[in-house]
């Protein structure tokens, strides 16, 4: 049984990986030009101006020259949407419209599956309900009068599936038991509550504007209830299910995600109804956070779309800690991050409603980048009239300034903060950098490829000559061991490959194996046009053969030169032996370069 799913499983990831065009994957996320045989872009997975992300189709493989990531199709999804190699074949294969083979579960794994249809189902029954108590029925005429004075209109109360949730306590429940939904699941999905005394359910959600929240595939997994007046609270959200957990999801990201990889950024807001309203104006690449911080889960959804980050929160002093919070989770994650601020204080929605749709676009194109508006927030957040203030105002500064890099820019920052601290800018300097590097001390919240500039060796080229090779001819490895111990010449990356070789299997199998540095190295050795540098592939190999066994050579020499020294000194005449040994690898050696 298990060897037949087994079997089962190689053949629907060989049909993935036939069926998968790399470069129709990568260019759902990065805009890619062609150049040769092959295609370039700037790199999703680090910042950069000038393009040195490629991709060579018919190999089937991406390697970034900058950060060296690198890998086939799958390793690129893993990376893009941080998830583990096989959840990319899947992610992949849902695109496809290829099922995956169903195993066994267990009787645990099918009660919870069972549970998340049954809420989901139950979801959207509720969703239906409380659209039709809005737009069908007398109980929905306040709701109905709320959205009209807001400027939300028809068509956006039906893309949003906006509903009203009557104020009596039992409606919803009364409606759902009489066809068959069960009070443990009216109870398991957040709609109802216990009441306090006694027995019985009743509704969670009464009186309120009712805003569905979808996952990323669209499927209802929660609800959030808006008061019509100046009630507390503001906003009520369905309690944590199996379904529904606010730090993983975003309001709006399900129908938002393909225009934000097509304008290139997202606008992040606080509430629902600031995003269905810029929604609704036609720009709709905008999401909102569920009433709690944005964090880093947040910050991994967007990215898969677009690594710029606009964040339009309220301008009151909540909305302002909120924005700082929120750039502090950022701060080391690659992302591309600025400011929009609505003038006069007002919401995205009343500016939209009052200025109109252009006028929020243009906003946008005037975001301030993140260095200036920390460096307003926090010249307006510190006395720094003081010496205490100004030492403060520094130390809070660094982290921005941390993530610039050397140039025209830092320096015109250096001075303008100079400037309003009234310190010399050499003072500022330093200090920014004792900042600087009292934070580099501590560990990082989250991770962030980097360019990477590397000096590599005659031997990491001849290894990488050699992996290159042997992924096509498997006798060269067999041949360059017998000449050569590999384990004693080669670093554990191009090693961790030539194993992989050895054990053989399909490309995606071999991938699959890999570490992502190992996968990154096997890219490279493939698409690295410069790694023959004009020569043959024979010519290339013997090159390679030589500078790895000079390598060892040079590595007998000195364990045979410090053994006699070492013999020597306690009057061992073993000495003796070491030294002709020492003498035979110089002359191999000597021979080695007159050829």
């Amino acid at each position: 049984m298990a060897a037949m799913q087994n079997e089962r499983l190689q053949a629907f990831v060989d049909e993935v990986a036939a069926r998968t065009d790399l470069l129709q994957v990568v260019q759902t996320y990065v805009p890619l030009k062609r150049k040769g045989g092959r295609y370039w872009g700037c790199c999703p997975f680090h910042q950069e101006k000038t393009p040195s992300f490629s991709v060579e189709p018919e190999k089937g493989l991406f390697y970034c020259f900058g950060c060296h990531a690198g890998g086939n199709a799958f390793k690129f999804l893993s990376l893009m949407e941080n998830v583990s190699y096989f959840e990319a074949i899947k992610l992949q294969a849902e695109k496809l419209g290829i099922e995956l083979p169903k195993r066994k579960l267990t009787p645990a794994e099918e009660q919870r599956e069972r549970e998340r249809k049954d809420l989901l189902r139950v979801n959207e029954l509720a969703r239906d309900f409380f659209h039709n108590c809005l737009t069908l029925t007398k109980i929905g005429e306040p709701g109905r009068r709320y959205l009209a004075g807001r400027g939300i209109t028809e068509a956006t109360i039906k893309a949003f599936s906006l509903g009203f949730a009557p104020p009596a306590w039992d409606k919803l429940k009364t409606a759902f038991q009489k066809r068959g939904v069960t009070e443990k699941l009216l109870l398991g999905s957040g709609l109802c509550l216990p009441r306090r005394e006694g027995d019985g359910i009743y509704d969670r959600f009464r009186g309120r504007m009712m805003i569905p929240i979808a996952d990323e595939r669209g499927r209802v997994v929660g609800f959030g209830g808006r008061v019509l007046d100046d009630s507390v609270p503001k906003y009520l959200n369905t309690p944590e299910t199996i379904l529904f957990n606010k730090r993983y999801l975003l309001f709006g990201l399900d129908r938002a995600h393909h225009a934000i990889a097509r304008e290139g950024y997202a606008i992040i807001v606080e509430g629902y109804m600031d995003a269905i309203a810029v929604f609704g104006a036609g720009i709709e690449n905008v999401v909102a956070t569920l009433g709690t911080a944005f964090t880093v889960e947040h910050a991994k959804k967007l990215m898969r779309y677009a690594r710029r980050l606009i964040f339009c929160y309220d301008s009151d002093e909540a909305g302002q800690s909120a924005t700082i919070r929120a750039l502090s989770i950022l701060q080391n994650t690659g992302a591309e991050v600025s400011v929009l601020r609505v003038p006069d204080g007002k919401d995205p929605d009343e500016f939209i409603r009052k200025n109109g749709a252009d006028a929020f676009r243009a906003l946008t194109r005037e975001a301030l980048s993140l260095v200036d508006f920390r460096m307003e927030y926090v010249l307006a957040h510190t006395r720094h009239d003081t010496l205490s203030g100004k030492v403060q105002a520094l130390h809070q500064m660094a982290p921005v300034f941390q993530g610039m890099g050397a140039g025209a820019a830092r320096t015109e920052y250096v001075k303008r903060l100079a400037s309003a601290l009234m310190l010399e800018e050499d003072v500022v300097r330093d200090e920014l950098r004792r900042g600087s590097r009292e934070r580099e001390a501590a560990p990082e919240r989250t991770p962030l490829r980097r360019e990477i500039r590397r000096s590599d060796s005659a031997l990491d080229k001849a290894g990488r000559v050699l992996v290159r090779l042997a992924t096509s001819d498997p006798g060269r490895l067999s041949e360059a061991e017998t000449l050569v111990p590999l384990e004693r010449v080669l670093g554990i990356v191009q090693l961790e490959i030539l194993s992989a070789l050895k054990k053989g299997g399909s490309e995606t199998d071999i991938q699959a194996a890999l570490s992502d540095e190992a996968a990154a190295e096997l890219s490279r050795a493939q698409v690295d046009e410069g790694l023959l540098a004009g020569r043959s592939e024979e010519a290339a190999y013997q090159d390679a053969l030589r500078v790895l066994k000079k390598a060892y050579l040079n590595q007998k020499y000195m364990e045979h030169s410090q053994l006699a020294e070492k013999y020597l000194e306690a009057g061992n005449p073993a000495y003796r032996v070491e030294l002709q040994r020492v003498e035979a690898i110089k002359h191999e050696l000597e021979e080695m370069e007159s050829e």
